[in-house]
């Protein structure tokens, strides 16, 4: 992949400081929710310390592939941070960890309920010396509640709120996530959302916030419209809706060599082009535009498709949706992470150009650099 800026740095109103530069965000979090979302943090300009096992540190480090001496999982999702190993169970490292949260503009977690209370570490505690501290916790079911402490990952919140339910195969089994939708979609985004409006409230009030991220509760929205046909009666059938293979404008085809078209002609013009195109009348039902999309190859349908207006696509490898022309056009993988002499491409993030960090190659932070509570310490690992 290019690692040209030329896209970031042309960008109308580009701005020589991020957003967030100054800002001081202290991670307890692991794995995924949390250290995406201050991995967003971070490329908008916020300082972040990463607090770790000692030994170990993240579970995520340990992660295959490899990439360097590190996890390549890890090393996407902690990109320009710093790392700091503290054992919460020793007094002076846990002295320490209080201090640099009292230093913190933002204090981000995802123990169970009760963890941080028992530390000496909740908002509670914390917030008596620092009152401008936004202190955001992400649980899979909030802060109370009968679930608080149940143990639970992406795939069951997603059970649990009734989105598996949605897609089913030919038996009448959900079909597996594509990706951890409630770790992302209701932890991560949400949790930089917030975080977000509490320093816009902190701008006007001059106190902080405590925030009660609950991925299960943040599926919801992922489901509107099963939501709204369910409140007026009409509850969602399984792979029978609109949105779920129920009609022929929105599915995916098996071609004959194998692969998949993605067919989305929701609308009467797409409707119509398509059913020309592909030579079925406009009355055709899935069966009928199954058999005719199995006709031909992906690759034949991409030539009847090419600067036709019918919402159809092939579905890609990663491999080749990274090689995607306009992928390579807007410079979406431009950036990149380094680990030891390893280098890859870094997690495009949903910030637009002028608010990430320009600087193309920054490190995968080394478990426990040496960080202690100062006015004077370091304020951003070098870029690699």
């Amino acid at each position: 992949m290019s690692n040209s800026n030329s896209r970031s740095n042309s960008q109308p109103g580009a701005l020589s400081v991020r957003p967030l530069q100054g800002l001081k965000v202290v991670d307890f979090s692991t794995l995924l929710p949390g250290p995406m979302a201050s991995l967003m943090l971070v490329e908008a300009g916020a300082e972040v310390v990463k607090i770790e096992r000692p030994g170990r540190g993240d579970e995520m480090r340990s992660y295959e592939p490899r990439f360097g001496s590190t996890s390549a999982n890890f090393a996407m999702l902690n990109r320009g941070k710093q790392s700091l190993a503290l054992d919460l169970k020793k007094p002076d490292d846990l002295a320490t960890a209080r201090a640099l949260a009292l230093e913190a503009d933002i204090v981000l977690e995802q123990f169970r309920p009760g963890v941080m209370a028992r530390l000496g570490l909740s908002y509670a505690d914390l917030a008596v010396d620092n009152p401008r501290l936004i202190y955001c916790s992400i649980t899979g079911y909030g802060q109370d509640g009968p679930k608080a402490q149940v143990a639970a990952h992406d795939m069951n919140y997603l059970a649990e709120s009734g989105l598996l339910s949605l897609v089913v195969d030919r038996d009448g089994m959900p079909t597996m996530p594509m990706t951890p939708i409630a770790d992302i979609g209701g932890g991560a985004y949400p949790a930089v959302i917030n975080i977000l409006l509490a320093l816009a409230e902190r701008q006007l009030t001059g106190r902080g916030r405590y925030l009660d991220v609950s991925m299960s509760e943040n599926v919801f929205p992922f489901m509107y419209w099963a939501l709204a046909s369910s409140a007026v009666g009409q509850p969602p059938q399984p792979s029978g809706e609109l949105i779920t293979g129920g009609s022929p404008r929105y599915r995916i085809y098996r071609t004959k060599d194998d692969r998949f078209l993605t067919a989305a002609p929701i609308e009467s013009q797409f409707w119509t082009r398509f059913c020309t195109l592909v030579g079925v009348a406009e009355t055709a039902d899935v069966a009928t535009v199954e058999a005719t999309i199995a006709l031909r190859t992906a690759a034949e349908w991409q030539a009847t498709f090419r600067g036709e207006d019918v919402c159809c696509a092939i579905v890609a490898t990663v491999e080749e949706a990274m090689r995607d022309p306009h992928v390579i056009a807007r410079n979406v993988f431009s950036k990149t992470v380094v680990s030891d002499q390893s280098s890859m491409p870094a997690l495009p993030l949903p910030l637009v150009p002028a608010y990430r960090d320009p600087v193309g190659a920054m490190p995968a932070p080394k478990l426990s650099e040496q960080i202690s509570p100062s006015a004077n310490r370091p304020r951003k690992l070098a870029h690699g």
